[in-house]
């Protein structure tokens, strides 16, 4: 199952994500640590992991140092995906100190809660394994995080369903009620794909109760 959504549409996604969480952190500066810290100030941080599980968000986080600081070098010790246990370290960033810190509650979040449901993902999909059934996603996301935290159900091993409401037809009863039951709804469904012009070729008609 193929969503509408290109690769291109996912990076603008997650740009979106990263330039509004450091606009709703950091507002018009760190005045705490441009008080405390010199400008010129460099040092090196880790990510050390505190509970076992698989690790999300690496990739993310390389994409927010970036944004913060393109001069910030960041040494990958443990890629996305991979199985972390406490104590583990999982890449170092060094560079700017106010860089660091400026972009260190972002990544720290967006970590935390990408390698939750990475990790809670590769449970249920290892109890399938062997089987046809896959684990999939739903919209009922985070609001403003949905591609951070529909990536790390691919981390984990499970499968992206629909992005949103533009990209696949899923009738359920209210949209029956309302067509005056399930055939007319597909039947006024495909009417306004047609007259809008609109190919879900890949998206399909799923019809719940």
């Amino acid at each position: 199952m193929k969503l509408q959504v290109s690769e291109e549409q996912f990076k603008k996604e997650l740009e979106l994500i990263i330039s509004n969480a450091i606009r709703e952190d950091i507002g018009d500066g760190d005045h705490t640590s441009l008080s405390c810290i010199p400008e010129d100030a460099t040092g090196k941080a880790e990510l050390l992991v505190k509970d076992d599980g698989i690790i999300g968000g690496v990739t993310f986080a390389k994409q927010v140092f970036q944004y913060v600081d393109k001069d910030l070098q960041v040494e990958t010790l443990i890629n996305d995906g991979e199985n972390v246990k406490y104590g583990d370290i999982v890449f170092y960033v060094s560079g700017s100190s106010l860089s660091i810190l400026k972009s260190e509650r972002l990544v720290l979040n967006a970590m935390q809660r990408m390698s939750a449901i990475a990790t809670k993902t590769k449970k249920f999909a290892e109890l399938l394994e062997g089987t046809k059934t896959k684990i999939l996603d739903t919209r009922k996301t985070t609001p403003g995080f949905r591609s951070c935290e529909k990536w790390a159900v691919k981390i984990g091993g499970g499968e992206n369903h629909r992005f949103a409401l533009y990209d696949m037809v899923m009738l359920k009863d209210n949209h029956n009620d309302f067509a005056g039951g399930i055939t007319n709804a597909i039947n006024k469904t495909k009417a306004f794909l047609k007259l809008n012009n609109l190919d879900l070729k890949n998206a399909v008609f799923l019809i719940l109760k």
